[in-house]
């Protein structure tokens, strides 16, 4: 093996906080070698990121080193001074952060934010630059890029604007990349492609890459050295194919459990209380339009057609822009199909009068992606669980508080947490408040549109086996809006994949993963991470 182009040996850092000294960071070891991938992989507050802003100098201003040592080709670290820190960030090490819209410069082009450490380090003249950022933009896959260079963040996909901030780290070709969750909002289909295009840039330039992920299914396809941690602390560390096929330590085996893409096993059978063969949904030639301007229709959704059995879970899936949300908002009522037809229980719900769709909103309920923005700051947990009460009930104060109590401790939440904010609670928490606000209605049908896509995989299986508790016990029919046929796979009956606003097919999901009829689907299918750990691929250490 190659001498380590990144050492870190025994590293502590901590925060100076309002309730004292927190240690994020305790005595990690790793090493990152040229050519290969290190992947340090855990939960939300696991020490990931820090660990890889302290090797950049990035860390926040109440956060310090206190001991341990951080050496690049053989260099320390710890304690560089500012102008020392301007000949190494860009020029020896790179970094991609985890959130292009939040990364890039909202008013500066596309061009100046992929050239700024050209100009920075004073590399060639401007027109050099420019014609050294247009070639890197076409070099991460871009296309057009004269026109690009002159574009904004707003004007570029997703997946366009993290090809850029790729295109950004290797402008200085780096010998080592950092690259904190670089696909973590990305679409499946749009993640294999940027990891992939991360892959040939290492291949090609030789350079050490650190990648920091929850996913243990991307971290085992990619990487060649795992350091799993929790707690701040390094729990196992070794090959993938080590500590993939035989962890050692019981969270590494938890986040192998809890990874719904490392699954190989048949499809469950899924049988939840009061479930019938007669549909309670029913979508048929489902159309949405919206107007940009005289004669300018986007038709973001048009001829989905589908059935949901009462008791079972359909599952849309598709690509960010492929009508998703727009069909799941509509089910919800809170936006009217420009043709076709939707029916609940028999009834058709489009055109319904505001009272009537009222009192159908008791039984229709929507759960949002976000948790932290679909909840009230201002209130507290009980009083946002309890706010659909107050809607649509005439309950005493009491028979609210003990109902309130009785969906705290349904969705596995201790009563006491009533009293707290928001703010107060984790991700997985303050999702598991939306479903309890959700059901204290005890509605027969609710829709989750990408409900569990930006949980942790450990807190993303917790609400998946919460929610199939729920349905068997309440005889709940459930629509499951999700990009990600992993977890689909776990927990749906039926599917439509749906794609540019149409739906390719639709079907038993066990019939659609066996058997694809779309070259769409097949891609989808294909792009779920954690292929090599199936197909016995992974980094031996040979």
């Amino acid at each position: 093996m190659t001498t380590p182009l990144l050492e870190i040996n025994d590293l502590v850092v901590s925060y100076q906080t309002a309730k004292g000294l927190v240690h994020a960071v305790n005595n990690v070891s790793l090493e990152v070698h040229p050519g290969q991938i290190t992947a340090i992989v855990g939960e939300s507050g696991s020490g990931k990121s820090t660990t890889a802003q302290a090797v950049i100098g990035l860390l926040a201003d109440n956060a310090e080193v206190d001991s341990g040592r951080i050496s690049f080709n053989g260099r320390s670290l710890v304690g560089l001074n500012a102008r020392e820190w301007k000949n190494v960030r860009g020029t020896k090490i790179g970094l991609i952060p985890q959130d292009p819209n939040n990364s890039l410069n909202p008013v500066k082009t596309i061009g100046a934010s992929v050239g700024e450490g050209l100009a920075i380090h004073k590399r060639g003249t401007a027109a050099e630059r420019k014609k050294k950022v247009i070639e890197l933009l076409e070099r991460v896959g871009i296309d057009n890029p004269e026109v690009r260079y002159d574009q904004y963040p707003h004007e570029l996909s997703g997946g366009m604007k993290q090809r850029a901030l790729i295109a950004a780290a290797i402008a200085l070709e780096p010998e080592l990349i950092i690259a904190d969750e670089p696909t973590s909002a990305l679409d499946v289909t749009v993640q294999k492609i940027i990891l992939d295009l991360l892959e040939d840039m290492q291949r090609e330039l030789g350079m050490g890459i650190l990648f920091i992920t929850h996913d243990l299914a991307v971290a085992g396809d990619r990487a060649d050295q795992i350091v799993v941690m929790q707690n701040g602390e390094v729990r196992e560390s070794g090959y993938a194919a080590s500590v993939l096929t035989e962890p050692q330590h019981e969270y590494s085996k938890k986040l192998l459990a809890d990874a719904p893409s490392l699954s190989i096993g048949e499809i469950p059978t899924r049988v939840a209380a009061g479930a019938t063969s007669e549909p309670l949904l029913v979508v048929d030639k489902f159309r949405k339009e919206y107007s940009r301007g005289k004669d300018d229709v986007f038709v973001a959704a048009n001829d989905i057609s589908f059935e949901v059995l009462r008791g079972s879970t359909h599952a849309i899936v598709g690509e960010s822009g492929s009508g998703k949300t727009t069909l799941g908002r509509a089910i919800s009522m809170f936006n009217t199909p420009t043709s076709g037809s939707i029916k609940f229980d028999g009834t058709e719900i489009t055109g319904l009068s505001a009272t009537a769709q009222r009192q159908l909103r008791q039984q229709i309920q929507l759960v949002y992606q976000n948790p932290f923005s679909s909840l009230d700051p201002r209130q507290t947990i009980a009083g946002i669980i309890a706010e659909p009460l107050r809607n649509f009930t005439k309950l005493s104060k009491a028979e609210v508080s003990e109902k309130v109590d009785h969906h705290l401790d349904l969705v596995a939440l201790d009563p006491q947490l009533g009293s707290r904010r928001p703010r107060e609670l984790s991700g997985g928490q303050r999702q598991r408040v939306a479903i309890a606000r959700a059901m204290i209605l005890e509605p027969e049908l609710v829709v989750f549109d990408e409900a569990v896509s930006a949980l942790d995989v450990t807190v993303q299986a917790q609400i998946l086996r919460l929610l199939d508790d729920l349905q068997r016990e309440l005889g709940l029919t459930y629509v499951f809006i999700s990009h990600d046929l992993a977890v689909v796979r776990e927990i749906s009956d039926t599917v439509s994949v749906m794609s540019r606003g149409s739906q390719g097919e639709v079907g038993k999901t066990a019939e659609v993963f066996k058997n694809p009829q779309s070259e769409f689907t097949s891609r989808l299918i294909d792009a779920i991470p954690g292929s090599r750990y199936r197909g016995g691929e992974l980094n031996l250490g040979l």
